[in-house]
């Protein structure tokens, strides 16, 4: 008999959002990993974002989902309440104590980055005595925006809310916590400082990893709308996914080093073309470009095209293969671990990394050697980055000889980042979490 698993993600399919990613992937292999899961979510209608029919047909049909419903977003707007974890607090809150109270769930599973739905775990804990592990995707109290050289908090007073119900919350709730899942081992460090019994807690850093079905999916049925121009003669170079305030480090030293390109071989520039799609996480119509902006300034807007509302998980995954190589941008938050580094390793097309030098991206990259990496920071020299940049262009122009090119670590990431692979270590995690509680 299965152990039983209410997993808690308030976004689900058909709406694409990132954090719903890791449990989409993994629900066609807890079965035989020994857990029955069961998903607890917020109704497509109620919740504002881009919507991806295509990922309901990426786990098995026979999945209970329950769906309940969050408040109106026209009426809490007036109150600055747009956050889905918010607006659905009272019915997660209703429909999974019904849950626990009239069936038999071992564990609780929460995974998502609507943070104050951890809130739930201890509440529930007490009632009704099940234990509860959270996945920490980002880092739910953090002192990044007070940084020095750090942009300006988004949000407004909306962050400072945020803030103080961090400081208020996280110790309590992580306190009562069976176990922790975090896609970066610094967010777990991090929390170890700060609470001497965190050590003692059954922690994992398992990675978000990629799902060789969904490249099977998209192979067999490409997305109609995922169609990258083509210019004849040209070179083609792909960054999908959210870009922003946190990466303009990263984009100008890629464009800086390109600006300098065309300085000293303008017949070998002309040949290439940037292409940065689904930079921001809102709708078609309401994006705003925060790539063009910084490519303006090197005076390359001609070179670069930006998409920048929200793409389909599926349709990025269809881009991949019309490009000649891709772009991994890192940020100025050296803990971030970016979930696209996966399907792009999978696509096996060429990388250029851009990553701050000891960065947690960094880490990885090396791991599995995949890519060209361009390093930077105060404590290397001005030009090493633009070095390999300019070198990755020229390999480019040769077609990427295999004798120039990163042998890529296909051992690791068979065994480390595919979906099935990280399933069972989740497992493990939660199976040691119920022995310490």
């Amino acid at each position: 008999m299965n152990r039983r698993l209410l997993i808690v993600s308030p976004h689900w399919p058909p709406v694409n959002a990132p954090d719903l990613q890791r449990v989409r992937m993994s629900l066609s292999y807890y079965r035989e990993c020994g857990w029955e899961p069961v998903v607890l979510c917020v109704h497509a209608d109620d919740v504002a974002g881009t919507l991806e029919p295509e990922l309901e047909l990426t786990y098995p049909p026979d999945i209970r989902i329950v769906r309940c419903h969050a408040w109106p977003i026209r009426w809490t707007q007036w109150f600055g309440l747009g956050n889905v974890g918010w607006r659905a607090w009272p019915s997660l809150y209703r429909i999974g104590s019904r849950l626990l109270r009239e069936e038999h769930f071992d564990l609780v599973f929460f995974s998502t980055t609507q943070f104050l739905t951890f809130a739930l775990g201890p509440v529930w804990r007490r009632r009704f005595g099940v234990p509860y592990v959270i996945d920490i995707q980002d880092p739910w109290r953090t002192d990044y925006y007070e940084r020095p050289g750090a942009p300006r908090p988004p949000g407004g007073r909306k962050y400072v809310v945020a803030r103080m119900v961090a400081r208020l919350l996280e110790g309590p709730v992580y306190r009562r916590a069976a176990g922790f899942i975090s896609v970066s081992e610094p967010y777990l460090t991090d929390l170890g400082l700060r609470y001497r019994w965190f050590g003692a807690k059954p922690q994992a850093t398992i990675r978000f990893g990629v799902s060789a079905a969904d490249f099977a999916r998209v192979k067999e049925h490409p997305h109609k709308n995922a169609v990258l121009p083509r210019e004849p003669a040209k070179l083609h170079l792909l960054y999908t996914g959210a870009s922003g305030p946190i990466m303009p480090h990263s984009l100008n030293q890629l464009f800086g080093a390109f600006k300098t390109y065309q300085a000293l071989h303008p017949d070998r520039a002309a040949r290439f073309r940037f292409h940065f799609y689904g930079t921001s996480y809102v709708p078609e119509g309401k994006g705003v470009p925060s790539v063009l902006p910084v490519a303006g300034k090197h005076g390359l807007r001609a070179e670069v095209t930006e998409i920048p509302h929200r793409l389909g998980h599926l349709e990025s995954l269809s881009l991949l293969p019309q490009a000649d190589a891709l772009l991994l941008l890192g940020s100025s938050d050296r803990s971030y671990s970016p979930s696209k580094l996966y399907p792009y390793f999978l696509s096996g097309k060429p990388i250029l990394s851009v990553v701050f030098h000891n960065s947690y991206l960094e880490t990885i990259l090396a791991e599995l050697n995949c890519s060209v990496v361009a390093a930077f920071d105060g404590g290397l020299p001005a030009d090493s980055a633009q070095k390999i940049i300019l070198r990755f262009f020229d390999l480019a122009l040769a077609g990427f000889p295999p004798a120039e090119m990163p042998v890529r670590n296909e051992a690791l990431f068979n065994r480390s980042f595919l979906a099935e692979a990280l399933v069972r270590r989740q497992c493990e995690l939660f199976e040691r979490a119920l022995a310490a509680s």
